[in-house]
């Protein structure tokens, strides 16, 4: 199931239960102006994408998914930001929430630069470690506001 409208041409879900569940649509957009709800390692259906295999704790036990958890966020981002004729060369801002910094750090500089298709992507990005995401084994969540037309500029 790609993204979707169903509600109203302002906002856009993928129709995965969690979003039911917690009651939040993935995108809004208002105005110029599309915000971005934050976006991790599944495909449109809800399924993980490389999760991290979890330790008797019930915390994941190794980040070498990093990397491909960080694509599958940047391309459902891309994803959501077509829902309304954009791009993410219109990403202005982001933040990334990662479990591991390091194993963020090992991969972050080559996956970003290949999501945005630029070595120098226009975009002002935060990354923090947090301590637990929404997910088990998800390793990243990313967030990000866009502004459209924001690539002419």
């Amino acid at each position: 199931m790609a993204a979707s409208q169903p509600h109203n041409k302002d906002t856009a879900y993928w129709g995965v239960g969690w979003e039911e569940a917690y009651g939040y649509p993935q995108a809004r957009r208002v105005g110029n102006e599309i915000f971005i709800s934050g976006q991790f390692n599944h495909d449109e259906e809800g399924n993980l994408i490389a999760p991290a295999p979890l330790g008797a704790d019930g915390r994941p036990s190794d980040f070498a998914s990093m990397g491909e958890q960080m694509r599958a966020a940047y391309d459902n981002i891309a994803k959501l930001l077509a829902v309304y004729g954009a791009g993410m060369q219109d990403v202005v801002e982001e933040t990334l929430y990662v479990l591991d910094m390091d194993a963020a750090f090992a991969v972050v500089g080559k996956v970003r630069k290949a999501a945005y298709g630029s070595e120098r992507p226009q975009c002002a990005s935060n990354i923090i470690g947090v301590s637990r995401l929404a997910q088990r084994p998800q390793l990243i969540e990313i967030v990000c506001r866009a502004v459209i037309g924001a690539r002419g500029v």
